[in-house]
C-alpha cells in the first residue's frame, strides 16, 4: 500500500472536507463540519470562525470540544502539508488526527442527550480510520519522521 506524504495529505484533506458530525434534529439537518456548521433548514453556512468568535454568548458547553478538534485538524493538515515538501514527523500528525476526531466524542454525547436528538460520529470513524491505515503502518515500520 502506497502511504507517501502526498497520499496521506490528500487523505487528511479529504477528512476534513467531510462532516464530522450529522445531527437530525426531527427533519432537519446540521452538518458539523471542520470548517463550519451546515444547517438545512433554512440553507446556512456558518464559519467556525463566526461560531467561537461572534456567538460565544450562545455556546452549549459541550460544542466547545468542536473548536478543538478544529485546532487539532489544523495542525494535523500543516503537519501533513510540510511533509510533502520536508519532513513530516507522522507520530505528531496522527497524534493530532486521532485528537481530531476524538474531539467529536463531546459533541456527540452532548446532542444525543437532548429529546428528539440524533447525532453520528461520521468525521470521528474517517479521521481515526486515516490514522490506522494511512499513520500507524508507517510508524509501525519505524520511520517516524518521513
Amino acid at each position: 500500500m502506497d502511504h507517501s506524504p502526498r497520499r496521506r495529505l490528500v487523505a487528511v484533506v479529504v477528512a476534513g472536507l467531510i462532516p464530522w458530525t450529522a445531527v437530525l434534529v426531527g427533519t432537519e439537518l446540521t452538518l458539523v463540519f471542520s470548517f463550519g456548521l451546515f444547517n438545512t433548514n433554512p440553507p446556512e453556512l456558518l464559519p467556525v470562525y463566526d461560531y467561537f468568535l461572534r456567538f460565544t454568548a450562545q455556546l452549549p458547553q459541550f460544542i466547545e470540544s468542536w473548536g478543538s478538534g478544529v485546532l487539532l485538524y489544523v495542525f494535523a493538515l500543516t503537519s501533513a502539508a510540510v511533509g510533502v515538501r520536508w519532513r513530516e514527523d507522522v507520530r505528531l500528525t496522527a497524534l493530532a488526527l486521532a485528537g481530531a476526531g476524538l474531539s467529536q466524542i463531546p459533541v456527540i454525547l452532548g446532542f444525543n442527550r437532548r429529546l428528539n436528538y440524533v447525532a453520528v460520529p461520521v468525521g470521528s470513524i474517517v479521521l481515526l480510520a486515516v490514522v490506522w491505515w494511512y499513520y500507524l503502518p508507517v510508524i509501525r515500520r519505524g520511520s517516524a519522521t518521513r
